[in-house]
């Protein structure tokens, strides 16, 4: 029989609880103020307590904090008649199961009691995940996954590092092109210089170049200081160009250049600098495609394939979303400072049933996302919220539907869904806003309210 401590220093709502309770079949123990009901708790070993907020000697908040320290397996319920959202957030950041207002509605009171029990009993069949804590910046930046298809992926990684050769990564959006940059460069012989990334997408043309190649004094206006770019801050290091599909035609010839000519000048200046850096390179676009369709040149497509790693969508390896959970669960634990380590078998297959169209980013997120919703240790089915209505409303059929058509259908979902509010739009699709505009536009996408 399941122990429920009751803390209250109404004796009438405490007796009423313990009646109520003792008629549900539970084994009821009561304290008439904070600091009783901490030292009862210690002698009782309850696996609920049911606390008032505000009483004498320690309040609800204080007998929550004392009873973590104690036992973190223990659930604790808050009750108050002075509810406010400030206590309510206090009580939930600090680790409260729920948070009930009275006059106490006892269905839901019922309800509450019955999940932190079940929730409870969970977590204590469920053994705790345990990592290796990461230190330097080479173990932050691992890769996750046994598949074969990844197996791969980490050789080409392998033979790259050992030198400075030009590498093209292709994948689709949230794969983790930029991490498998990063492994190459703090696994390699450029770990002991500087790794700079540039996002083309996420600067506008006119600044773009200063970005990349740095500006003199009064090369343009607003240029009222010298500024080093991006090729000369990463030295002997590695620059990352990310979404290099977006690049200008313009750019296009000036990277080419530097490719070649392994220099470059400040916009505005005349003194060469020589170009050190290894540069890698990333896209989710076809360039073949773009080459045929005259949006990149074929010659700087040639100078940046010289050695291309291709990212497996997560729906091809999804023997490794076991791994990548437990890894994204420990990172997010450390983030938020939580303690979810338990995860349930149903929950694993939960998510291997789902196609992750954003990919490995998108189940970072919705870890996240589920992580922030659960409470106690155990993470929970109910609080992973996967857009299925959105899959639905895309008519989404594998092998009738192509990709290409599956991320512009989807795109219209979320567009519609923030009524057409295109900076929302892109934070919740985890895309730059030009990336937005663009696929708009490539895509042909209509806003319907203004259709005539």
């Amino acid at each position: 029989m399941e122990k429920i401590l009751v803390i209250d220093d109404d004796e009438s709502i405490r007796e009423t609880l313990v009646n109520l309770l003792t008629r549900l079949k539970y084994n009821v123990v009561s304290a008439p103020d904070g600091k009783a009901g901490v030292e009862l708790a210690k002698v009782e070993h309850p696996d609920l307590i049911i606390s008032d907020m505000r009483m004498p000697q320690l309040s609800g908040l204080e007998v929550l904090a004392e009873i973590k320290k104690y036992d973190s397996q223990i659930r604790v319920i808050i009750i108050t008649a002075h509810d406010d959202m400030e206590t309510t957030v206090q009580a939930m950041q600090k680790g409260a199961y729920d948070f009930i207002e009275k006059p106490i509605e006892t269905e839901r009171l019922k309800i509450s009691i019955k999940r932190a029990l079940e929730n409870k009993r969970l977590s204590e069949k469920l053994e705790a995940i345990t990592f290796e804590k990461s230190g330097s910046e080479q173990q932050k930046n691992i890769i996750i996954g046994k598949s074969q298809i990844m197996r791969e992926v980490y050789k080409k990684i392998g033979q790259v590092s050992a030198n400075r050769v030009t590498v093209l990564i292709l994948g689709e959006s949230g794969t983790g092109k930029e991490l498998v940059a990063k492994s190459i460069h703090y696994g390699g012989i450029t770990k002991e210089y500087p790794f700079v990334a540039v996002n083309c997408t996420a600067i506008t043309e006119t600044l773009l170049e200063s970005e990349l190649f740095g500006h003199e004094k009064g090369s343009f206006t607003g240029a009222d200081r010298m500024k080093k770019g991006k090729f000369e801050l990463a030295g002997e290091g590695t620059i990352f160009l990310d979404e290099i599909s977006e690049m200008s035609p313009n750019l296009q010839v000036k990277l080419l250049r530097v490719l070649q000519e392994k220099e470059f000048e400040r916009v505005g200046g005349e003194t060469v600098i020589p170009m050190k850096a290894r540069i890698i390179t990333a896209t989710n676009k076809n360039l073949t495609l773009l080459v045929k369709q005259g949006k990149f040149r074929e010659d700087l497509l040639f100078r940046l394939h010289v050695v291309n790693i291709e990212l497996p969508p997560l729906r091809d390896r999804k023997d490794d979303i076991p791994h990548l959970v437990k890894h994204f669960v420990n990172k997010i634990n450390t983030d938020l400072h939580r303690n979810v380590n338990k995860i349930p078998d149903e929950v694993i297959e939960y998510l291997e049933r789902y196609d992750w169209i954003g990919n490995v980013r998108e189940l970072e997120n919705t870890l996240m996302q589920a992580i922030v919703l659960t409470k106690g240790d155990v993470l929970l089915k109910d609080n992973i919220l996967i857009r299925n209505t959105s899959i639905k409303e895309l008519d989404y059929l594998p092998g009738k539907v192509s990709l290409a058509e599956v991320e512009k259908r989807y795109i219209k979902y979320i567009l519609d869904e923030m009524k057409w509010n295109k900076p929302k739009a892109a934070e919740l699709l985890k895309i730059s806003l030009p990336t937005l505009y663009s696929k708009i536009e490539s895509f042909g996408i209509n806003d319907p309210s203004k259709e005539v």
